[in-house]
């Protein structure tokens, strides 16, 4: 099972921030009496996780029998909610006062509610964890525009990119040495595309958001009220994207290419390089095997040197009447024990430090699984998360339809992006 679940609930900012303008009775920080985690853990905890019931009970009622078990004083109640739904739960729960005591949450998710006061400031109450973790796993809930750090990194997902060593052999270009770089990849795409006479394609896709991120770009203001990825660098990002379309480097169907159908013409060799999964690498032994022969794995290309990262984590309810006990449970569930044993049960990934250099993801087998496994943690040690918790669903079209814009020459990249930073900031405004 998959669960890194790429911004699933990008649309909850709005959903729960209109709940909470009915119950939200503090400022940003804290909310329903004292902060402090401090005390006896004692009492009953509510934890609430997102559709894994199903495939993980055992694990997590084992979890739950060991954290009883250290603290005879404290129970835990498990709830697990579906994923079609889930922030409307987290929004009707909210605006009720029924927000359980430690909740699964995306850094999307636990914004409003920390914007409202409802999710504890961990930094705060539980800042001498913080060296346990990743520093970018912990990074990625703290919010923009507040101070503080609103949920525990739970666990973790990247993806490397698959690139085809056939096509770079072709091309003149060193397969062993695939681009790291923007710079090195406009570079070869170019070449690509002239040495197959305009047949094979870099890249099936335009820039999203994360792009400008591993590019460099500025994405947003530090007091999280404002995008900015109409900087210079964004315009520079892409004219150079306008340039590999004309020079037929990009795939002809990138404007309107999905997923699934940029994995397709990499599938049929008319794409040099895209990312994936280890499931991806599984389909292409079965489907493509000319393909799979072929098959090398490396970073997706960034300016940065840092890989994207997607982000789970566990926040305490700051209203929370047994916050001792839920801080003490979100802490034990994210703790390296934990996170080991579940990583090996499904293709995630710890933020714990430390946890990454263990051997099952630093060896290989032979097996595409750990191929895939080793890449992505290596990767994972100095990883971000590049997508704002701000970027709506509705403000990720917005900058999809700019780019396309600018790719086809109807408008110029600086119009486009300075007219998609002006709609972001408009909606943003209006949330």
């Amino acid at each position: 099972m998959r669960i890194s679940r790429r911004r699933a609930a990008a649309t909850t900012a709005a959903l729960v921030t209109s709940a909470l303008a009915l119950t939200a009775c503090g400022s940003s920080g804290g909310a329903g009496g004292s902060d402090s985690a401090s005390g006896k853990v004692e009492g009953r905890v509510t934890f609430q996780t997102w559709n894994l019931k199903a495939n993980f009970k055992k694990y997590f009622e084992g979890v739950i029998a060991d954290f009883e078990n250290k603290y005879p004083d404290a129970e835990v109640r498990w709830v697990d909610q579906p994923a079609e739904g889930y922030p409307e739960k987290l929004s009707a729960d909210a605006a009720g006062g029924t927000l359980p005591d430690v909740v699964n949450v995306s850094p999307d998710l636990a914004y409003p509610l920390a914007k409202a006061g409802l999710a504890l400031d961990l930094e705060k109450t539980a800042g001498k964890y913080r060296g346990e973790y990743l520093d970018g796993a912990w990074e990625s809930h703290r919010m923009p525009g507040m101070t503080g750090v609103y949920a525990f990194p739970w666990y973790l997902n990247t993806g490397p990119m698959f690139y085809n060593k056939e096509l770079f052999t072709k091309a003149g270009l060193d397969p062993e040495r695939p681009p790291t770089s923007y710079d090195q990849l406009f570079k070869d795409a170019v070449t690509m595309a002239r040495k197959s006479d305009r047949k094979i394609a870099m890249l099936a896709g335009t820039p999203s958001i994360e792009d400008f991120g591993r590019y460099g770009v500025r994405l947003m203001n530090a007091r999280g009220t404002e995008f900015t990825f109409n900087e210079p660098k964004g315009v520079e990002l892409l004219k150079r994207y306008k340039e590999l379309y004309t020079a037929g480097a990009l795939d002809s169907q990138a404007l309107t290419a999905q997923a699934e159908s940029a994995g397709r013409k990499f599938q049929q060799q008319s794409v040099a390089m895209n990312p994936g999964s280890a499931l991806d690498l599984e389909n292409f032994k079965k489907e493509a095997p000319g393909l799979y022969r072929h098959i090398g794995i490396t970073d997706a290309v960034n300016n940065t040197g840092k890989a994207n990262m997607y982000v789970q984590g566990l926040m305490v309810n700051a209203q929370s009447k047994v916050k001792p006990a839920a801080v003490a449970f979100a802490h034990f569930v994210t703790g390296k024990k934990n996170q080991m044993a579940f990583a090996k049960k499904v293709t995630i990934f710890p933020s714990t430090k430390g946890s990454l250099d263990d051997p099952y993801f630093t060896k290989e087998d032979g097996t595409d699984a750990t191929r895939v496994r080793v890449a992505s943690a290596k990767s994972l040690k100095t990883a971000v998360n590049y997508t704002p918790v701000l970027l709506s669903d509705q403000m990720k079209t917005v900058l999809r339809n700019a780019v396309a814009k600018a790719v086809q020459g109807k408008q110029s990249p600086r119009a486009a992006l300075d007219g998609a930073v002006a709609e972001c900031n408009r909606l943003l405004k209006t949330a």
